[in-house]
């Protein structure tokens, strides 16, 4: 088979068997920590804490560190807190021109925001570590609690967060790259085996579910897998055209060309914005305890109910239009282009050419907005319902008509969501596509037929 082939020539390339092996030995000392808890915790009963607050931004964080976060191990604030210091530092590029100016400084430049981003890394560490012992003492999960015990768990927790963020840039380094997005898939997939058990033990065992329900989510999750790939390799390529230009004794230019914009240019960032928006009152909750006014906010918008649900899908498409707006200007690639005798057909240079272009991304902006709410919100609906029945005016007639499986979803506790499916596909498909670029540079055949060979991404 051409896929064992192509495996195969993997470990035949010196070079790219040993940046595979070092990534596959990084990101196994990354298991290993996640094993290693963090003293002074009653860790059973902070795993039942946990299964309460499953929809708040703890629950969030809990899902891309593999669990970690419910156990307190070394590694419980995992690669979140560099994430969180690189979003920061991209939004502050906008409002201040120096470290704008070094993001155009090429590769020095480059080094040098990647270093504020540790130390920024660092901060937030602290203060998450710092916030969740509290969360712990006030809880009465810690043994013994105390400043010993808040200076124990910021030093440990954010030590880990610092290691792992030196395994990330190692495996990006030295490695197959994605260091970052690797080791949040590692944490994600690592729950894979425990999502089979809990199904088996569903239909076979406790025999809460039947076989039909089974298949559905399968068909559900086949279905969604496959809508994630298409979009993620679909973009909408804008003819490009240069002009002939003499330099010294060459011709040059004279050729056509595109411009790719991919429709989902922001990837799964909206998603993760518009999540930890929504679980801030629900993670307040814990911090602030029983409080009347923020139970009956909490209960309006809870996890399932129809408000969350329509102010998650606004929250989504709104951040893919800001982070759109953030990483690609418009104004600069039609000056660019027009510096290099590049213009589009029927198209007048400058201006108009940023509007073009500005026009047709506000509408890919929007199809891929929509897209990442789309798939958000149908796993929610197919393991939580979809809760209409609880809205003012429809809830009687909902209750009493519809199928207690639809309003109140499939009532399990299935690893993968929506977010998690984005993060794994994406991931997965560059770690391909990575691969095969070495394979293919090296005249080795790639994972897939030359015919049907992954080019980038899919033109609409």
């Amino acid at each position: 088979m051409k896929i064992i082939d192509s495996i195969t020539n993997v470990f035949r390339i010196p070079d790219l068997r040993r940046r595979v092996l070092f990534t596959l030995a990084m990101l196994a000392v990354y298991r290993i920590g996640g094993h290693i808890p963090t003293p002074g915790v009653n860790t059973l009963e902070l795993e039942r804490l946990f299964e309460q607050a499953s929809g708040t931004a703890l629950g969030f964080l809990d899902l891309f560190s593999g669990g970690q976060l419910s156990r307190l191990t070394i590694f419980a604030l995992g690669i979140m807190p560099y994430i969180t210091a690189s979003i920061i530092l991209q939004l502050l590029t906008i409002v201040i021109p120096t470290l704008e100016k070094l993001q155009k400084e090429g590769e020095l430049g480059r080094r040098k925001i990647t270093q504020w981003t540790r130390y920024l890394t660092i901060g937030l560490a602290i203060v998450q570590s710092f916030a969740f012992a509290g969360v712990v003492e006030q809880s009465s999960l810690a043994y013994s609690p105390g400043w010993g015990f808040r200076f124990m768990t910021v030093i440990t927790l954010t030590t880990g967060t610092a290691f792992i963020m030196w395994l990330g840039e190692q495996i990006t380094e030295r490695g197959i790259g994605n260091g970052m997005s690797l080791i949040i898939f590692a944490g994600i997939v690592v729950g894979l085996p425990g999502a089979i058990q809990n199904l088996y033990e569903n239909v076979f065992v406790t025999e809460q579910w039947t076989i039909l329900q089974l298949i559905i989510l399968l068909v559900m999750m086949v279905v969604v897998i496959a809508f994630i790939v298409m979009v993620e390799r679909g973009e909408r390529r804008i003819p490009v055209q240069y002009a002939r230009r003499i330099v010294g004794r060459r011709m040059m230019g004279g050729q056509s060309t595109h411009l790719p914009l991919k429709v989902n240019s922001a990837g799964v960032i909206p998603v993760i914005f518009a999540s930890s928006v929504l679980s801030f009152p629900q993670t307040l909750s814990l911090v602030v305890g029983e409080n009347p006014y923020l139970q009956n906010l909490l209960a309006t918008i809870s996890y399932g109910e129809p408000l969350y649900e329509l102010m998650y899908v606004l929250g989504i498409i709104f951040f893919a239009f800001f982070y759109v707006s953030i990483i690609f200007n418009p104004t600069e690639v039609a000056d660019n282009m027009r510096k290099y005798g590049g213009f589009i057909p029927g198209i007048r240079s400058g201006k108009p050419t940023a509007e073009h272009i500005n026009q047709i991304l506000t509408k890919i902006t929007m199809v891929g907005g929509l897209y990442l709410a789309l798939i958000s919100v149908i796993p929610d609906f197919l393991l939580v319902g979809v809760k209409i029945h609880h809205l003012p005016l429809i809830g009687d007639w909902a209750d009493a008509n519809l199928p207690r499986t639809l309003l109140e979803g499939l009532n399990v506790n299935f690893y993968f969501g929506g977010t998690s499916l984005l993060i794994v596909v994406g991931v997965a498909m560059d770690t391909v596509n990575q691969v095969e670029a070495q394979l293919v540079m090296r005249h080795y055949e790639g994972f897939t037929p030359r015919a049907g060979r992954i080019r980038g991404r899919r033109s609409f």
